[in-house]
Parts: structure tokens; sequence; C-alpha cells
């Protein structure tokens, strides 16, 4: 289980397939829980159970400076393994090597969730994606995303560019970011190191994203959301 906080969060929270176990509300700041209390009392996903905290209690557990007095307890559930996700999933993929930012990995979560993004494959040494800031910064997206943590990219790769159109963020050189007919699997590295070129080895194309102005780089998660909207942008995405 793992803690997702704030009123947005675990409104995506109940929302979602996910197993929502408890709900931990802050006493004080009860019109802002209230409602969310509700629609979770009266669901079929959780088991019902609700705690109500003190300040002190609440200290030790929120993340946030300012808390809205709302969090929940997410339950994970069985993963299906990243070749069960490949072969289920018809649609576009995202491959994040080594992200160990949690607020980039959760804006990026978010932005696939926009782009319809429905699975993402994490290597190995990336930052756990249950970490509360990923939640929080993602807004509660990667409850309705398919997820595999800890995927080995040099097995993963050889059979995601047989079923997939692999395509590589490169920072140094590459054709620009464009739609593609095929459905697309688009692999991308961490903000410092970018991707290694063993990985880059295996991308059908290397796209780089040009600019015109003195900016040293655009964030991560912005080129991500660049990336992701080219993607299927011809496909009515």
């Amino acid at each position: 289980m793992f803690i997702a906080e704030g009123r947005k969060v675990v409104s995506e929270l109940l929302k979602s397939p996910c197993e929502t176990a408890a709900l931990l509300c802050l006493e004080e700041k009860e019109r802002a829980w209230k409602p969310l209390a509700a629609r979770y009392l009266s669901g079929s996903r959780g088991t019902g159970k609700l705690y109500l905290l003190d300040g002190g209690e609440w200290k030790r557990l929120s993340q946030d400076r300012e808390s809205e007095g709302v969090m929940a307890l997410a339950r994970i559930g069985p993963r299906p393994s990243w070749r069960d996700l490949l072969c289920q999933d018809e649609g576009d993929i995202l491959l994040l090597d080594r992200i160990n930012n949690p607020n980039n990995l959760g804006a990026i979560l978010r932005t696939a969730h926009w782009f319809g993004f429905k699975t993402v494959f994490l290597s190995a040494a990336a930052v756990d994606w249950t970490h509360p800031k990923v939640a929080r910064s993602s807004m509660g997206s990667l409850f309705h995303l398919n997820i595999a943590a800890a995927v080995d990219f040099a097995v993963a790769l050889p059979e995601v560019s047989r079923r997939r159109l692999l395509v590589g963020g490169d920072v140094r050189r590459g054709v620009n970011p464009h739609p593609t007919a095929r459905r697309a699997a688009l692999l991308l590295g961490s903000e410092t190191h970018g991707l290694p070129e063993d990985l880059l080895a295996w991308v059908a194309e290397r796209w780089h994203i040009p600019g015109a102005g003195g900016a040293e780089s655009l964030s991560l998660p912005q080129a991500a959301a660049i990336m992701m909207y080219e993607i299927g942008r011809e496909r009515g995405k």
C-alpha cells in the first residue's frame, strides 16, 4: 500500500479500478473531505475504513505544507508483466529509463494519461512510482495507467521494436518529432543524462526537439509532452 494525498489525487483513486484500503481525514478540515468520504463509503472499490486524525498524527504522515486534509491508502494488486502489457495494449506506449526525480515522473504520467497512453514501462534504477510525490505530481493519473516497474530494457527493447515503431528522444541530434502512422513506443531517458547509446541503438528513429531561443534545454516533462502530442496528432488522439 502507499499514500495518496490531496483531494484531486484521492478523487482520481476513487474513480480508478485501484482499491482504496482506507481513507485518512484531518478532523479539523471536515468540509474538505466529507464529499470524498461519502463517495468512498458508498462505493464498491474499497474496504470502507475511514480514520479521523488529529493535527499531530496528520503531520507525521502528510507530505504537503498546506494540507487539504485528506489522504488515502492505495492498495497495489497483482501487476501484469511487461510482456503481457505489450501484447494486451494495442495503443502507443511509453518507456522511461532511469527517471529518478519523482516530480518529473509524476508530471510525465499525468501527460501520458492526457494523451491517451495507457501503458508505461519503467527501467530499473528509476524512482518508485508509488512515491507520494509521484502520486501528487501526477494528480492521480498514475491510478489510470498500467505501469510495469524495474523492466530490463536490454531485454525488453528488442521485443518492443518488433511490435511498435520504437522512437527515442535524443538531446543531441535526430529528426523533428512528427505524427506516426504506426502505433509507437516512445523511449525517454533522464533529464540529466538522456539515453545511453546501447538503448538508442534499438530505436527506429531518434527524435530531437529544435529550439530557437537561448535556453539551455527543455525540461524532461516538457519534451515528453511535445513528443507524446506529436505521435498521435494525425490519428486524432
